[in-house]
């Protein structure tokens, strides 16, 4: 095994470095993962170019990238379910398994939860990771690595529709349609949702949304009124919204998601923006529409490459960039320029784990 163990550390906003570090000693219910492909995501942007995402801050030097699928090196003395070779996704977040949240099945709500690439904790891009072998789920054989990765980000969306409550037959409201509102979609699809409608500011990605199944898109500038919105919604859709997904965060994509629920319908709050926002709550409350939180996501890695895995769902589409460990500072200026949807960095030459080309 070679020592080699580059790295990309952010050190302070805007300083991303590529520096070698010493390969890991596992723990004996851990594995030791020789890291394939890592995506970009757009909290690791928020990182590198301000020091923080939402109340987490960067206070000492971290190893960026949580969007990740290695290959198993090495497995701890108690280590059952994976061995030497095996092709794993890597869920980020491995949580205490003791306290109140982690017995009733809400890990991801664990106070002492380490997460990859968030502050105190290093994340995985580099070449030699260690993580929780319970965390890390076996790749089967014609699932890429990059889709493997790509499991993080469709996590995010597959716990937004079931926050939501989305089933067969449900008329779908999703506000933005970067690569997290995009995942939503894919994931509402494979639901059942009978009717999608995605909003986004670029008709770039509207049209890339088109591609991907969107039944219906709505180019939001400047100048758009929010009450013809809601309208133009309702009229595209033939009805109101049952479930509104907001993974914009901006206080407009807030207020439409809240004004085009249905009555009794449930509108999923997953976008990060501001601390702070005014919205027209009294109007949501009186119409019972419930309003719904997610943090990242629990309990939904195996629905996700079951999804993937059964072709349920097809992420391939979404990597429109590729780049090698060493042209990371490239990649990420293209993710800041939003110049791609998924950014994806290969620690190892491009295909060397996969079954076939991606």
């Amino acid at each position: 095994m070679s020592q080699d163990n580059l790295a990309a550390i952010l050190y302070k906003p805007k300083d991303l470095r590529l520096e070698k570090t010493s390969v890991p000693q596992i723990a004996d219910d851990e594995v030791l993962l020789r890291m394939d492909s890592v995506g970009i995501c757009g909290s690791d942007v928020h990182y590198w170019q301000s020091g923080a995402c939402g109340h987490f801050l960067l206070k000492d030097p971290m190893i960026m990238g949580h969007e990740a699928s290695g290959v198993v090196e090495k497995i701890g003395a108690k280590v059952k379910n994976l061995k030497p070779g095996d092709r794993v996704a890597i869920e980020p977040g491995v949580p205490c398994r003791y306290c109140e949240f982690c017995k009733t099945g809400r890990y991801h709500l664990c106070p002492d939860i380490e997460f990859c690439a968030t502050p105190p904790f290093h994340g995985n891009l580099c070449r030699y990771y260690k993580h929780a072998a319970d965390f890390c789920y076996k790749l089967p054989d014609h699932v890429s690595m990059e889709e493997g990765a790509l499991l993080e980000p469709l996590s995010v969306g597959i716990h937004a529709c079931r926050r939501g409550g989305v089933q067969a037959g449900d008329i779908v409201l999703v506000l933005g349609a970067g690569p997290i509102g995009l995942v939503t979609m894919l994931a509402a699809k494979a639901m059942g949702a009978s009717k999608i409608l995605i909003t986004d500011i670029l008709q770039s990605r509207l049209d890339f949304a088109k591609k991907m199944g969107a039944d219906e898109t709505i180019l939001v500038t400047k100048d758009s009124n929010e009450a013809d919105l809601v309208k133009k919604i309702h009229e595209l859709l033939g009805s109101h919204p049952d479930v509104s997904i907001d993974a914009s965060g901006a206080q407009a994509t807030v207020r439409l998601a809240l004004l085009a629920t249905k009555s009794g319908g449930v509108a999923v709050l997953v976008g990060m923006g501001s601390p702070e926002l005014t919205v027209p709550l009294a109007g949501a409350v009186a119409r019972e529409v419930d309003i719904r939180g997610i943090f990242r996501y629990v309990n939904e890695y195996p629905i996700a490459l079951s999804m993937v895995a059964s072709g349920k769902v097809n992420v391939k589409p979404l990597v429109t960039h590729h780049y090698s460990l060493e042209e990371t500072l490239e990649a990420y200026e293209v993710a800041r320029q939003g110049l791609g949807i998924k950014v994806m960095i290969h620690v190892q030459p491009r295909n060397t784990n996969n079954p076939n080309k991606f």
